[in-house]
């Protein structure tokens, strides 16, 4: 057998079929052989048993720079090789000014170059007033998705986009071929509830559903919607708290619009109801936790609705949640170490092939999605050596001992089954279920290998 730089053995979860007693040939950080049976000869080899053996797990969706700017993805991707995430797609209201120029890109590459654990793509965003043009240099700098927000959380970091803006960036998009996702919550409709709210002197964690409704959800997805069709745009919802909001998105790609949406983990969590009194602002997220709607969300995952599932990590510290008033406490959870946990521990109980189902939602899909496939996104001959690593067993989930200098999470205390035991960027081990094995600078910038490919050719033949 042809002699490799190591070998990672184990239960291998590929796109075709699980591979007991199988085997990874790893060299200059790529896979190059798939085999199962007796292993090649090499000296450095992991063998993981019966642990199962998953493709990097790529997590669509975090806010590493909300709160301390750029410097903050070092904590934000350490957390994530800890939770066996190897690529992350982070987004671009960074702290203080967004990802909305060639600039900003520039810094943030580097940043990623010199921070970073993990491999990191990069969604970019338009400001009120720019020239929605900036996102074909930006796409042709390898940018994999834009976003923009129907609802202003700050005026220059998160801003919010008008339906005139939007459409005019649409019209661009379209011939960029990226999505474009949407923070989608109607503002008026929100500031509108949250006054009437106040007035009656109500401010607990059972008003934040009510003073951000259905129908501000609903209303800024079904409007981004018909934009995109007018347009040819791909639009994403970046999440949807209620079944209808994927019941909308499902009946505009039946029509043969570019239409798709993802899950937040949190989502397929909690229910208002049953969490809420306990967890209070620590499961405040925009849009709401909602009562009642965990069976319809799971539905939609099954029937194919669902892209992906994603973290939204936020990397607020808790004392942005200490507040007397919900209104008044910051929105958004840490992630990363329970995305894979939590989800695999519900897909046991809900789900026949729990382990293959993962696999696709949480690296084959988003990779596709973001242009980074077949480089990554799963465990196939030529792909990236990047490798998870999960043991199936019950434990219950400590925050103190995470890896985000964060230090909580509404997941606090959870039995989860399925934990990390290992995880390899490009075929170097960088966590052992215990220690941080990687350093800063480790990650790379992951390119949209389509748009950015192809963006380039046409500048150079223009």
């Amino acid at each position: 057998m042809k002699d490799f730089d190591s070998v990672i053995r184990g239960r291998l979860v590929t796109p075709e079929a699980v591979l007991e007693n199988g085997w990874l040939g790893i060299s200059q950080g790529r896979i190059q052989a798939i085999g199962q049976g007796p292993s090649p000869q090499t000296t450095n080899v992991h063998d993981a048993g019966q642990d199962w053996v998953l493709p990097g797990i790529i997590d669509g969706q975090t806010h590493a720079g909300s709160c301390r700017g750029l410097v903050g993805l070092e904590s934000t991707t350490r957390s994530a090789i800890a939770g066996g995430v190897t690529t992350l797609v982070d987004m671009p209201y960074d702290n203080p000014d967004p990802l909305s120029t060639l600039e900003r890109l520039d810094a943030k590459v580097k940043a990623i170059e010199s921070m970073s654990y993990c491999d990191v793509a990069l969604y970019g965003t338009i400001t009120t007033g720019q020239d929605p043009r900036i996102v074909e240099d930006l796409a042709r700098e390898g940018v994999c998705a834009l976003k923009i927000s129907a609802y202003e959380v700050h005026p220059s970091r998160f801003p919010r986009i008008s339906n005139a803006e939007t459409l005019d960036l649409l019209e661009v998009a379209a011939g960029v071929g990226l999505p474009v996702g949407l923070h989608n919550e109607d503002q008026e409709i929100v500031h509108s509830r949250i006054a009437r709210i106040k007035a009656q002197g109500l401010g607990g964690f059972a008003q934040h559903s009510p003073s951000r409704p259905p129908a501000a959800e609903l209303t800024s997805t079904a409007s981004f919607l018909e934009l995109g069709a007018a347009t040819g745009a791909h639009v994403h919802i970046v999440h949807i708290s209620l079944p209808r909001g994927y019941q909308l998105v499902d009946q505009y790609r039946q029509d043969g619009h570019r239409a798709t949406a993802e899950a937040c983990m949190h989502y397929l969590s909690f229910d208002a109801a049953i969490h809420g009194s306990s967890k209070g602002a620590r499961l405040k997220v925009n849009p709401p936790i909602r009562e009642g709607v965990l069976d319809g969300l799971w539905g939609a995952l099954d029937r194919g609705s669902v892209e992906f599932v994603s973290s939204d990590h936020s990397s607020w510290p808790l004392g942005n949640k200490n507040s007397l008033s919900i209104f008044d406490a910051g929105a958004g959870i840490p992630g990363l170490e329970t995305l894979v946990p939590a989800f695999y521990t519900a897909l046991r109980q809900r789900n026949s092939q729990p382990m293959q189902t993962l696999a696709r939602f949480m690296a084959e899909q988003p990779a596709k999605f973001f242009g980074l496939w077949p480089q990554k996104g799963a465990l196939m001959v030529g792909a990236d050596a990047d490798v998870t690593i999960m043991r199936d067993h019950e434990w219950v989930y400590d925050s103190s001992k995470a890896h985000d200098e964060l230090n909580w999470t509404p997941y606090d205390g959870e039995v989860f089954q399925g934990q990390i035991a290992a995880t390899f960027l490009r075929g170097v081990q960088v966590w052992d279920g215990q220690n941080i094995l990687g350093r800063p600078g480790m990650g790379r910038y992951a390119h949209h290998l389509q748009s950015a490919r192809a963006l380039r050719s046409k500048a150079s033949h223009a």
